[in-house]
């Protein structure tokens, strides 16, 4: 089924979102040059592969800060290739990040992505033909490598263009809620990164091992505990020190607070191009960094120019035409395509060679914009501001039997004044199990995208409320809220929220998810244990969608206590994370009256 199920002339008026078509090559033919060295401030010598286009006068310069190769500068289902952008007469620079390909140093997540950052932004604006005028751009860590540094505020840093990457590098990337998002974590740094490190200091013995790891991922998913991860060798410190640093560190604390974007927006003084998408493993910090830049930038200038697109894409695939995306997303069509591109490109002609044209054709109006995706209706709309203004915040409570006894859990508009507690067990080691969701990087790990949720909710751990058939089409635009009164037998354990639509032929297609840890409840830096069976108020924090309910469709939310491999399962104890092997069963008490109103707040959108 596609997703939302339009119908076909509504779907053929949709073929083409509001851009120019991605433009062929560019007039300037192209010279590269390998291994280019850039000295740090250390004396560290990080190594490029610079584009140069051949063209009279000197142009401006594309950085590519990359620990993936600076061969293939994330070119394919992302991005054109550089010699694709040098073409358009713009000296392209994709540099090995410290430690990686053929970069010196020691690879040490993040570390030294701030002052590498700096140096490498002006040793590229010094670069012979060039105009002194740098813009960044890359993918993930590759997004993160820009944001840690537009934080120091390089003076010949003009842009950057940002893609699928946070805002904070403990809450949403490494950690969720509270919660390790394992999923993503383990096979992206056995397969990837500790990996790459490997080679780079040529240790062969670890490459071999950590490739037999990385083709049984879900082994070492199941490892307990994770500080003794065989694969990342915890005697030998030469190997992943870093990945050590993500168990010990399980808090918000100073660790994590020196590398955080979401606490340095008033550093930032460049105009932000940010993609995003709706199943992406950093949706909310990528949102996060458009409206803390609208709020918080340097500068007036900065402030205004602040534009976000976020399309119907996982984390890797974008929808391209060539792409294994999920199913239902691919089946959207070529209305779904990113025009990462053309956009970036006019982005830059705009801001690096003063060009008043956008993609769209229309001026660069100096305001911030926001062009989004919708869902079920597959149509891209546009907006001044995230959240969007207009959203009406609109609260459903919970009622009645959500077990899988009775399967009658409702979502309506006033909470009843006594309707029995949902009541079940979590056990850790029988965890619900993920199906797709906002993970990354690969199908085989990472649950990502919609899929039908009718499996996990024949479980007895999960609860379900849905709504009655809606009367009208509806839009739900942004992030929801469950405000979730529950007890639980354990000092500390988590909380799941999806949000789902049931469609009229019985198909539960989900939209998103949240979890919270209920130590952290109050503080992601100072968690602290739950009283044993007492209720709590739980604010779990949905991530955003975009998605319009048709006429007869329900609105569902599911209620568990575990989404596996996604997120790390709670042993139940209130032991640190990651030290133990130990694990105990829990009672969940989930409340819906009067006293304990427990609901979704969804973002709705008002007709027009």
């Amino acid at each position: 089924m596609v997703l939302g199920g339009c119908s076909d002339d509504r779907g053929a008026q949709s073929q083409a979102g509001p851009w120019a078509s991605d433009p062929g090559r560019g007039p300037c033919a192209v010279t590269k040059q390998e291994d280019v060295p850039a000295t740090m401030r250390d004396g560290t010598v990080l190594r490029a592969d610079v584009y140069r286009p051949q063209s009279q006068g000197s142009v401006p310069v594309i950085l590519m800060r990359t620990q993936y190769g600076k061969a293939g500068a994330q070119a394919g289902s992302r991005y054109q290739s550089p010699d694709w952008f040098a073409s358009h007469c713009y000296l392209v620079v994709v540099q090995d990040i410290r430690g990686q390909g053929a970069s010196s140093g020691t690879f040490s997540e993040f570390t030294h992505d701030q002052n590498d950052g700096y140096d490498s932004v002006e040793w590229a604006a010094a670069l012979p033909g060039s105009n002194g005028k740098v813009g960044m751009y890359g993918s993930s860590y590759v997004g993160a490598t820009q944001w840690l540094a537009a934080v120091t505020a390089p003076p010949h840093l003009v842009t950057i263009v940002p893609a699928n990457t946070a805002s904070d590098y403990y809450d949403g990337w490494t950690y969720e809620g509270g919660q390790f998002r394992l999923a993503f974590l383990l096979p992206w740094a056995i397969e990837s990164i500790a990996t790459t490190a490997a080679k780079n200091r040529n240790d062969q013995a670890t490459v071999h091992e950590l490739a037999a790891a990385a083709a049984d991922p879900t082994r070492w998913m199941d490892f307990r505990p994770f500080k003794d991860l065989p694969p990342m060798q915890p005697n030998n410190p030469a190997v992943a020190p870093w990945y050590f640093d993500w168990i010990r560190h399980s808090t918000r604390d100073d660790f994590w607070r020196q590398f955080s974007i979401r606490d340095r927006y008033q550093s930032v003084a460049v105009p932000v191009l940010h993609f995003e998408g709706w199943y992406d493993a950093f949706l909310a910090g990528g949102v996060e960094n458009f409206s803390g830049m609208v709020a918080h930038g340097a500068n007036a200038a900065a402030r205004a120019n602040q534009r976000l697109v976020i399309g119907p894409w996982d984390h890797v695939d974008w929808g391209r035409p060539d792409s294994t995306p999920a199913p239902m997303l691919k089946a959207i069509g070529p209305v779904a395509n990113s025009p990462i591109n053309g956009l970036m490109l006019d982005w830059y002609d705009h801001f690096l060679k003063g060009k008043d044209k956008g993609a769209d054709g229309k001026k660069w109006a100096g305001t911030p914009r926001v062009d989004y995706f919708l869902m079920g209706a597959n149509v891209w709309k546009t907006a001044t501001g995230w959240p969007l203004p207009q959203a009406k915040p609109t609260a459903y409570y919970f009622s009645g039997p959500g077990g899988i006894a009775d399967r009658k859990g409702e979502l309506v508009e006033t909470a009843k004044a006594a309707d029995p507690p949902d009541v079940y067990t979590y056990d850790p080691n029988f965890p619900a199990p993920s199906l797709g969701g906002h993970s990354c990087c690969g199908a085989q790990s990472g649950p990502q995208g919609p899929y039908d949720q009718t499996p996990v909710e024949q479980r007895s751990d999960v609860l379900v409320y849905s709504s009655a058939p809606l009367q009208h089409d509806t839009e739900v635009t942004g992030p929801s809220t469950v405000n979730l009164w529950a007890a639980s037998s354990a000092p500390d354990t988590d909380f799941t929220a999806k949000l789902t639509v049931v469609k009229p032929d019985g198909q539960v297609i989900n939209l998103n998810n949240g979890i919270l840890r209920t130590s952290f409840r109050d503080s992601l830096s100072n968690p602290t244990p739950a009283t044993p069976n007492q209720p709590y108020e739980y604010r779990i924090q949905i991530w955003p969608t975009s998605y319009e309910f048709q006429a007869g469709d329900r609105i569902r939310v599911e209620i568990s206590s575990s989404d596996y491999p996604q997120f790390a399962p709670n042993p139940n104890t209130g032991e640190p994370f990651g030290q133990s092997t130990a694990t105990v069963p829990a009672t969940q008490t989930i409340l819906h009256d009067a006293a304990h109103p427990s609901s979704v707040t969804l973002p709705v959108i008002p007709e027009g």
